[in-house]
């Protein structure tokens, strides 16, 4: 699962970016015709910086993330990841969903270790396990490792999944929704585990949300989508701590950046209109 080993143009690619999305559209073709989700869309995240995506639903945030992934081409423009065109998955990049599509005849500990086994990792077996465990032990999974996904609370399953997500160490991790189904307790729960987990296993990220709290208290940076086909319309900088509590999210600071999004919002919905 390897991208494309050519190099973007001299002067033509963001020196500073680990990914880089350049003037990217996409049409789907459906039963009533072509349907336009994206236009010349361009981004560039920087190396261990964690970036949101909000925008009304049907902005084409999850077609985003497929095409970063490598799991679609874009029709036109490119996506650039360590200074490669991504033109197929890449070991190098770990996703979690809304739905943590978990294995239910696999083991928690079994269902961390398969993205290593899908890629083929040289990692010997007692390694696989040891990088497992220590994952699960990092997000309070400890003592879980042989339970099956059907006796684990919704929070517990998406624990597991940000595990598998990790689990062999890849540059960029994308996030889609991964924490929308859960109670506001457990959600909030996790956004703190994300923090943790930063620290302790440095990666890029790359998030779809819709929840503006949310985008605010983990990303460095917010952008806001809009328009049909859609473009970046705005990108906030987030002004808080790097080092964050839900204590952060009722400051003025946090109040003003949310006001800034949900203005940008407005915006983008009488757009979509």
């Amino acid at each position: 699962m390897q991208a494309s080993d050519q190099s973007p143009p001299s002067g033509d690619a963001n020196d500073t970016a680990l990914i880089d999305i350049k003037a990217v559209s996409h049409t789907f073709n459906t039963a009533n015709g072509p349907l336009p989700v994206l236009d010349s869309l361009d981004i560039s995240i920087a190396e261990g910086k964690f970036t949101a995506v909000v925008g009304p639903s049907g902005c084409g945030k999850s077609t985003l993330t497929r095409l970063v992934a490598g799991l679609m081409k874009p029709d036109s423009g490119e996506v650039w990841l360590h200074g490669e065109r991504v033109v197929s998955p890449r070991a190098t990049v770990g996703m979690a969903f809304q739905n943590p599509v978990l294995l239910e005849w696999r083991t928690i500990l079994k269902n961390v270790i398969l993205p290593l086994e899908i890629v083929n990792s040289s990692m010997p077996q007692a390694e696989q396990e040891e990088r497992a465990r220590y994952l699960l032990k990092l997000v309070g999974l400890e003592g879980f490792e042989d339970r099956r996904p059907s006796e684990l609370s919704g929070g517990m399953r998406q624990r597991a999944s940000l595990c598998r997500a990790l689990v062999h160490k890849p540059d960029v991790i994308i996030l889609d929704e991964p924490f929308g189904a859960l109670d506001a307790f457990t959600r909030e729960d996790l956004w703190q585990l994300m923090h943790t987990l930063r620290e302790q296993e440095p990666f890029t990220a790359l998030l779809i949300t819709h929840d503006l709290r949310e985008s605010i208290f983990l990303a460095d940076e917010v952008v806001v989508m809009s328009g049909r086909p859609a473009h970046a319309q705005h990108i906030l900088k987030v002004d808080l701590p790097a080092k964050r509590t839900l204590e952060d999210l009722y400051t003025p600071e946090a109040s003003n950046m949310l006001a800034e999004l949900r203005a940008q919002i407005r915006i983008a919905q009488q757009r979509d209109q």
